[in-house]
């Protein structure tokens, strides 16, 4: 048994050096590029009260989140599986600006099991969120600084999937479908199980026109599925359109910003749909079928803290992206650290602090310890030549001066 004690649990990683150094690197880069766009970076607390968790977006988060009662207050806790509640509660209950908002945030979230993001139970989750404005202009900003994302983490092939949850929601409700119909057909249409789609239509007594576009929902995907449901979805009534509409229009404003990505529509993937009021997106790279970042419009989700705003936003996994994004480790590559030997003289003191002062990685020698600097990656040695310390070569350097 103590042999065991190394493992982890399922879905449960632990970053090393190389690798943490480039998510390091990583989300500094992607934070700063976040405040270049006006994101103030909020840190929500890794435990939360259950009932602040699980409302508005944490709902269809409450098999994800494990729950432990507060030594303190009695009432039940929680362990964030996602920031998106409590990010809305600072904008609703403690910023309270009349002006747009923009947050972002990033920090581990805990999953009772695996998600979407590449199978992890710790998501180390990134993401921003817009509050105060609803339209083409804020969702279009979101799905960019997604983009962007990926691209800042070297992932430069990817396409965005656009649904709208006003499609299906229109279509349950001229069904005349109630809301536990509503959502064991969604439920079905999520894994695209055709079988299931037809044999609940059937059960719930749908037919006609409403049947005929329920059906069909689960084949509208791809770049041509706006154009497939225009011919399919034309008896829906008016809200149905309105958003078929509304998603055209996002898309020609996103190709005016960004031409070189290609968009293509999911009408019948809704992550999110018990919350969500608006578009729904998420982002994929080829060869991987799991979304690496999602997101989508979910107004009024402050209501519940006090106070009701529209809101936009998108969340990713550091982690997803290092794994997707090639050359980050080469990108972020350091130069090679330099060797000091265990030396109090003070020029060497003060030759040590300029180079790291200067961004250079400085390893003194321990004493009593002989070691081949080359061994901790050391390419170079400072050492005391004519009354100055001078950088040379390890390859130049007789041994017998490492431990001098």
């Amino acid at each position: 048994m103590n042999q065991e004690r190394w493992l982890l649990p399922a879905g449960i990683e632990e970053v090393l050096p190389p690798q943490a150094k480039v998510i390091e690197r990583l989300q500094r880069e992607l934070l700063d590029l976040y405040a270049g766009w006006g994101y103030e970076y909020v840190i929500p607390p890794f435990i939360d009260y259950l009932d602040s968790l699980l409302t508005g977006a944490g709902q269809d988060l409450d098999l994800q989140t494990f729950k432990l009662t507060d030594q303190v207050s009695g009432r039940l806790l929680g362990v964030r599986a996602d920031m998106t509640p409590q990010v809305a509660r600072m904008d609703a209950h403690h910023l309270r600006r009349d002006t747009p908002t923009r947050l972002c945030y990033l920090g581990t979230v805990l999953h009772t099991r695996p998600d979407g993001f590449g199978g992890s139970r710790t998501p180390l989750q990134i993401g921003a969120e817009l509050y105060g404005h609803a339209g083409i202009g804020s969702d279009t900003e979101i799905l960019r600084l997604t983009l962007l994302t990926l691209k800042t983490a070297g992932i430069n092939e990817s396409y965005l999937d656009l649904g709208h949850v006003g499609i299906y929601r229109g279509l349950a409700r001229q069904a005349g479908l109630d809301s536990v119909q509503e959502h064991a057909l969604f439920d079905a249409l999520q894994r695209k199980a055709v079988p299931e789609i037809e044999s609940l239509i059937g059960r719930f007594g749908v037919s006609g026109a409403p049947a005929d576009m329920l059906r069909v929902l689960a084949e509208l995907n791809g770049i041509d599925a706006l154009t497939r449901a225009e011919h399919l979805l034309r008896a829906a009534d008016t809200p149905v359109r309105e958003a078929l509409d509304y998603l055209r229009e996002l898309a020609e404003e996103l190709s005016r910003w960004m031409p070189e990505h290609s968009i293509h529509y999911d009408l019948a993937e809704l992550h999110g749909y018990r919350y969500k009021t608006g578009v729904v997106f998420a982002a994929f790279v080829p060869g991987w079928g799991q979304e690496i970042a999602r997101g989508g419009r979910y107004d009024d989700i402050g209501r519940v803290f006090g106070r009701a705003r529209p809101a936009v936003g998108f969340s990713t996994d550091l982690k997803g992206l290092l794994r997707h994004g090639p050359g980050l480790a080469e990108r972020y590559r350091a130069s090679a650290p330099i060797y000091a030997p265990w030396c109090a003289d003070s020029a060497l003191r003060e030759t040590v602090q300029q180079l790291r002062a200067a961004g250079r990685c400085v390893i003194n020698a321990l004493p009593g310890l002989a070691q081949d600097p080359r061994q901790l990656g050391c390419q170079q040695m400072l050492v005391a030549r004519a009354g100055r310390w001078e950088l040379t070569d390890i390859d130049h350097i007789d041994h017998t001066e490492w431990e001098a």
